[in-house]
């Protein structure tokens, strides 16, 4: 009894203390913050601060520990565990934080939303990747760390190590396909044949692509859908990139019509066409007589454009124009069957045999 004064002095001080060191360095965090020429962000202190609080409290609990104040020992076998995790926990909890505030900061240089975006996207596709990368080996060396403090288990462990080789060969055959779609995603991050927001077509779906994880990637398909497929198949798999060394493209169109149209009188129509619209982006213009058959004549119109989707507005733009200006220039030279009649079967049409 002599001894609970003095323990209740001990848990108050440690309170008090608690809350003072957590006051100052919430300030301290929050002042860092303020000043535009740090690293730290302005909201840097309110993100961090229910890890910070449970760092210093199971800080000072693991001081309290050391000192031996408590007087029973089941009280240290149930707070030293509890001080030993809260310290592993708070500190991860900090770590990642950290990482990703750091990468949002380092990000913040380079602008996805401009046009000529290259260089953007491929930085933003290698910081995501490893920022997955990193968290989930801290993850890993935490939880590692968090079992080993325990010495039950840290004996249970060798033992199951020791005496059981042949399950583990049976779980690395097992997990062999999610390990092998772990080092497609880090594979990705440095080949980097997909990067975020190109454009590519997958499974025949045209779209762009929208997340990239260590083990899957989400493509935005073109009506909004979502398509998702593991990491390996970028890897293993042929698809088409739009966007893999330049945003822009080449736009075809196609437009079929009868031989009597004067082609020189299409090129015209198209620079005249090219001139109104700001989706040409001033690079190339082609017409061309690709293809003739026994009924028409096909016409390919390539144009550029400084991405997918408006090298598509383009395409679509350019065929309805064209069309228009047939219809109402030239409607004799619209695709048309043609029928030829011999005099002798026209004589027979009209002075039928009766029999």
């Amino acid at each position: 009894m002599t001894s609970d004064p003095l323990l209740f002095k001990y848990i108050l001080s440690g309170a008090i203390s608690l809350l003072v060191c957590f006051f100052i360095a919430f300030y301290i965090l929050k002042k860092i913050g303020k000043d535009p020429r740090n690293i730290l962000p302005v909201n840097f202190a309110q993100r961090v601060w229910i890890p910070l609080l449970i760092f210093l409290a199971a800080l000072i609990l693991k001081i309290a520990l050391l000192s031996k104040i408590f007087i029973y020992e089941y009280t240290y076998n149930i707070l030293q565990p509890i001080s030993t995790l809260g310290i592993i926990l708070s500190a991860t909890w900090l770590i990642i934080l950290t990482l990703k505030i750091l990468k949002n900061r380092m990000l913040k240089r380079y602008d996805v939303n401009t046009s000529d975006n290259l260089k953007a996207r491929k930085i933003y596709t290698q910081f995501n990747i490893l920022e997955n990368i990193i968290i989930f080996i801290i993850v890993i060396m935490a939880i590692g760390i968090a079992l080993m403090s325990f010495e039950s288990i840290r004996s249970v462990g060798v033992s199951v190590l020791t005496s059981a080789g042949i399950a583990g060969i049976i779980i690395g055959f097992s997990a062999q396909k999610a390990i092998g779609t772990l080092l497609a995603g880090i594979q990705i991050a440095f080949t980097q044949p997909i990067r975020l927001q190109d454009a590519v077509i997958v499974e025949g779906e045209w779209g762009w692509i929208e997340e990239i994880t260590l083990t899957y990637v989400v493509i935005k398909v073109w009506d909004k859908r979502r398509l998702v497929v593991p990491s390996t198949y970028f890897i293993e798999t042929p698809f088409q990139n739009w966007t893999k060394n330049s945003a822009d493209l080449l736009g075809t169109v196609f437009i079929y019509t009868d031989y009597t149209v004067p082609v020189d009188k299409i090129r015209e129509e198209l620079d005249r066409l090219l001139e109104t619209t700001p989706l040409w982006d001033k690079q190339a213009k082609v017409v061309q007589v690709t293809d003739a058959t026994d009924r028409s004549m096909e016409i390919r119109i390539l144009v550029s454009a400084k991405d997918s989707p408006t090298a598509f507005d383009l395409r679509v733009f350019i065929r309805e124009k064209l069309i228009d200006f047939l219809k109402e220039n030239y409607p004799e030279s619209l695709p048309k069957s043609r029928v030829q009649i011999n005099k002798e079967d026209d004589k027979q049409v009209q002075n039928p045999k009766t029999h």
